[in-house]
């Protein structure tokens, strides 16, 4: 079932625009390249760049996954060394360009080639940006989706779906709605569990004579027994590939270019593995390489066995607990700022929204329980380099985008695809955090007034 409406209240915002023209399904002939004018484009245009494979990739990879997944691991457990990342001094947005590989990153603005990239017009010119709609699409039993799309009555338009992080959802894509919806149709959805994804109802409602209907009404999926819809439910990266896949199937109905964030990049990308008739090309903004700590099942099946839970309804009595404790902590308000903080490495880049919209998020009744089954599910039947070695073998075309000052993904992941797909173009900007979509545009056109 579909309902729409209205989206209002949209502030002004200056934008750097990753945009797509091209409307040919053939995927195997579509390449990228920079347009001055209006920001990053998928065209029938081919960008060579010459790159060396080296020897140490195999042994640089797997000391990558340990040390990153490790401090990730860290993070997630409260431990907070990571230090937060200061903002550079001037501004430099740039595009690496020639021979690179996992341990030469440029570390000098004068080691690659500066791209400027105009923003957003300002609404004071007139110009407010296409409208958004909010829609409501019911995926399965009490499992609705929610996204927002833009300048879908553009007959013939490209498609253009954006895939949010963990944590977040549709609202972080409104500069690009805002905008590319003038010329394309644009798309971004909640993942399952989170955003305005969240269930509509208690998926293991609380015993009624043993709880006050304050505790049934606050606290939802801590209940004994699940619901029969609920039963096999886990929110994990597998079944946020699916629902894309189906979203794009059932809702958009054509193949589209998709760009994903953090845990958004990988999903993209596993999507456009699975289903390559649906995908015309993607961009990975510091997508996040692994996802997920328990073995796979299906991968892993004895392994798997060892472990008694795998993020499915209802929540074991210890992990209650445990999540209690835990999400008490990382849904305050203070926590939250100081996440901000860590991935925008541009302290000026107003976040209020962003900031209120997470918070709403977490007063959901369910969000606390959704948390545990995302945090405890496994990891995806394909792995991201799996997921990257079909996209290769399908000629998908990939474009990479990476802000350098990234705590969590830092860009020797990006550079890392970029071996793999040499003729991909590979953006690096700076100053630029984990966010580099909602980040970059304002500082972009201040640096623009400024010349």
């Amino acid at each position: 079932m579909e309902s729409l409406s209205s989206h209002s209240s949209i502030p002004s915002f200056s934008s750097l625009t990753w945009k797509f023209v091209g409307s040919s399904p053939d995927i195997k002939n579509s390449n990228l390249f920079i347009h001055r004018r209006s920001g990053i484009l998928f065209s029938g245009t081919k960008l060579s760049c010459s790159l060396r494979i080296s020897n140490q990739n195999s042994d640089t990879t797997k000391n990558l996954y340990q040390k990153e997944g490790l401090k990730l691991l860290g993070f997630l457990q409260g431990i907070r060394n990571l230090s937060t990342p200061k903002a550079a001094d001037n501004c430099h947005y740039h595009a690496t360009d020639g021979s690179v590989g996992l341990r030469t990153i440029p570390q000098k603005s004068d080691e690659v080639s500066k791209i400027w990239i105009p923003g957003l017009p300002n609404e004071s010119d007139g110009s407010n940006g296409s409208p958004i709609n909010s829609g409501f699409w019911e995926w399965k039993p009490n499992l609705t989706v929610h996204y927002e799309k833009s300048g879908v009555k553009k007959v013939g338009a490209p498609n253009v779906l954006f895939l949010p992080g963990f944590g977040v959802g549709t609202f972080h894509y409104e500069k690009q709605l805002k905008d590319l919806g003038r010329e394309y149709k644009v798309w971004t959805l909640d993942f399952l569990g989170q955003g305005m994804s969240l269930p509509s109802e208690d998926p293991t409602p609380l015993n009624m004579q043993r709880s006050s209907s304050e505790d049934r009404e606050m606290v939802w999926g801590f209940g004994d027994e699940s619901q029969p819809w609920a039963n096999e439910l886990a929110y994990s990266i597998d079944l946020w590939q699916e629902q894309v896949q189906d979203f794009v199937e059932q809702v958009i109905g054509e193949p589209v270019y998709v760009v994903g964030n953090s845990l958004g990049g990988y999903v993209a990308l596993y999507f456009a593995a699975c289903k390559p008739e649906l995908v015309k090309g993607v961009t990975l903004l510091n997508a996040t390489p692994f996802w997920g700590f328990l073995p796979n099942p299906i991968r892993s099946p004895r392994l798997a066995k060892i472990f008694p839970w795998a993020g499915t309804f209802p929540l074991p009595s210890n992990v209650k607990k445990l999540t209690q404790l835990v999400w008490h902590k990382i849904s305050d308000p203070s926590s939250i700022e100081e996440i901000l903080r860590q991935v925008y490495a541009d302290h000026s880049t107003k976040v209020d929204k962003v900031f209120s919209r997470i918070i709403e998020t977490t007063q959901h009744p369910a969000a606390a329980a959704s948390f545990a089954s995302i945090m405890f599910s496994p990891k995806g039947e394909l792995s991201f380099q799996e997921a990257l070695n079909r996209c290769q073998l399908q000629n998908i075309p990939i474009c990479l985008m990476y802000g350098k000052e990234d705590p969590w993904v830092r860009p020797v992941w990006g550079m890392k695809v970029k071996q793999q797909f040499p003729e991909a173009p590979y953006y690096e900007i700076s100053p630029a955090g984990h966010c580099p979509h909602d980040e970059v545009p304002e500082k972009l056109q201040q640096e623009k007034d400024a010349r």
